[in-house]
């Protein structure tokens, strides 16, 4: 498992990043996230609704609601075009953290 400052760093540009293939609703993104971490990444409802509601008061998401056949209602999350700005700023950052440890350790990364 990853510490907290790692996971609460990580969390706003891998929810934008996932959004970049198209709609998704929570618990996809959970699970997207675990298998994409290899179990490694384990967010929880409590953790990710409260950042997924900053991010949409902030203006880098937005959502809508779908009623699904059994009634109950789900909220799709898409990335805006002002998260599209802060994934690539972030993108940036992470590429200077990622090749900085890469050096420092011996890796081969390239961006």
């Amino acid at each position: 498992m990853l510490g907290k400052e790692l996971v609460g760093a990580s969390t706003i540009p891998l929810i934008l990043t996932i959004l970049l293939e198209g709609e998704n609703y929570g618990y996809q993104l959970i699970k997207k996230v675990r298998e994409s971490s290899g179990g490694k990444l384990q967010w929880t409802d409590a953790m990710l609704y409260p950042v997924l509601g900053r991010m949409h008061r902030d203006g880098l998401i937005k959502f809508r609601w779908e009623v699904l056949e059994n009634g109950r209602k789900r909220k799709y999350y898409k990335i805006t075009a002002e998260g599209l700005k802060t994934l690539e700023a972030k993108k940036e950052d992470w590429s200077v953290v990622l090749q900085m440890f890469s050096k420092m350790w011996g890796l081969n990364y390239t961006s």
